[in-house]
């Protein structure tokens, strides 16, 4: 069978606090350049026949009205944390107009966050317009959504186990600062790559700029974006000026086929 063409768009590429920070004046904060503002980081993958978002963020409202999405057929996380998973409650709106449950795909770390913070969709007696939620448990086994095969990559995230993503040549990395070399394998070979590319100064659980650099180098692809990103790590235009040519910064609204 031969694989689908993608398409991927950057619903958001800031970090948890998302850009601008609340209270903050620095530079970045203050900028006027649109890619500097960055909503919580997501992707939305796109084929002919199959469209999922990749993490449902405290903003996935507003990402999903900007972009004027109507047709969601599944969420995909990659962990339990909450500037991934806050946005969950919204896919009512899909279940409304579809008439069907939304496929929920993630680890059994993450599934078991999802009863827990959203009690009442699993609720037995079941309040009347909360979100239809099928949960559907993965491994790193593939599996297809649709006609999108997605192939697990298990990261660290510190000590937590988080999952990548591999759909066809590109692969999607965020929240991770270590990756173990039988996992590398898995990514070798593809021809875009995403990393999360925190800030400058060392971090305990996610990749700082030089480090995320070193991995796509490391894995020699051809093409790679950064995401998930402080306004500690500087403007997009600043840190775009310093980058090899086939690294950029990812902004809010990035569109990539592939």
């Amino acid at each position: 069978m031969s694989k689908p063409k993608l398409k991927i768009t950057f619903l958001g590429t800031g970090t948890s606090t998302g850009i601008p920070m609340i209270g903050c004046d620095c530079y970045v904060c203050s900028s006027t350049d649109e890619k500097d503002k960055r909503l919580r980081s997501s992707i939305l993958v796109e084929s002919e026949q199959t469209t999922f978002v990749v993490d449902t963020t405290p903003d996935f409202r507003q990402q999903m009205l900007r972009i004027n999405n109507k047709k969601l057929d599944a969420v995909l996380y990659t962990h339990p944390h909450k500037d991934h998973t806050a946005g969950l409650d919204d896919v009512r709106a899909y279940n409304f107009f579809s008439g069907q449950a939304m496929d929920v795909y993630s680890n059994s770390l993450t599934e078991e966050a999802l009863k827990r913070e959203f009690a009442y969709a699993f609720s037995d007696k079941r309040y009347p317009g909360i979100p239809e939620l099928n949960l559907i448990t993965i491994d790193e086994t593939p599996f297809f959504i649709g006609d999108i095969e997605v192939t697990p990559i298990l990261v660290w995230h510190y000590k937590m186990p988080v999952y990548a993503f591999r759909f066809g040549k590109f692969t999607y990395i965020t929240d991770a600062n270590r990756i173990d070399e039988s996992q590398k394998e898995k990514i070798k070979g593809s021809e875009i790559i995403v990393i999360n590319a925190l800030r400058k100064e060392e971090h305990i659980s996610h990749f700082t700029l030089q480090q995320a650099i070193d991995l796509a180098d490391e894995l020699k692809i051809p093409e790679a974006y950064f995401t998930h990103m402080s306004h500690q790590l500087g403007s997009n235009e600043e840190i775009n000026h310093i980058l090899p040519r086939h690294i950029r910064l990812a902004y809010d609204g990035l569109e990539i086929s592939i």
